[in-house]
């Protein structure tokens, strides 16, 4: 995706940004997700934005998907997932998720551009 950038949190984890929001990023261990079993704090949490609060109910919802919310991100426009669970999507979902998570954080003018230079109705 162009105009990325890599930052890095506190603990190193990398943050993906577009025009200095943040899209996707690697989440440290929080008490808010966790094993229900062991209580271990997941530590392969990446959250993705997305376009609304629709589209994250209706990925969460789907008991099909690996996607999950915590109470921590009520009312946020993101979703969750572990790491460990990325082979439950396909490549093109995946591509779908981040191209998604950008288009949800970047200006108008470069969403509009890139959506133009791959033939999509901006």
């Amino acid at each position: 995706m162009p105009h990325v950038t890599i930052e890095h949190g506190p603990k190193g984890n990398a943050v993906y940004q577009v025009g200095g929001k943040s899209f996707v990023f690697f989440r440290t261990p929080r008490p808010d997700a966790y094993d229900p079993g062991t209580g271990d704090r997941y530590d392969d949490v990446i959250i993705f934005w997305v376009g609304s609060q629709e589209e994250k109910l209706a990925l969460i919802e789907d008991e099909s998907t690996p996607y999950f919310s915590t109470p921590h991100f009520d009312g946020h426009p993101s979703i969750l997932l572990r790491a460990s669970r990325l082979n439950e999507i396909s490549r093109d979902e995946l591509s779908e998720l981040i191209s998604d998570a950008w288009l949800s954080r970047a200006s108008n003018r470069r969403a509009t551009a890139w959506l133009r230079e791959h033939g999509l109705d901006a």
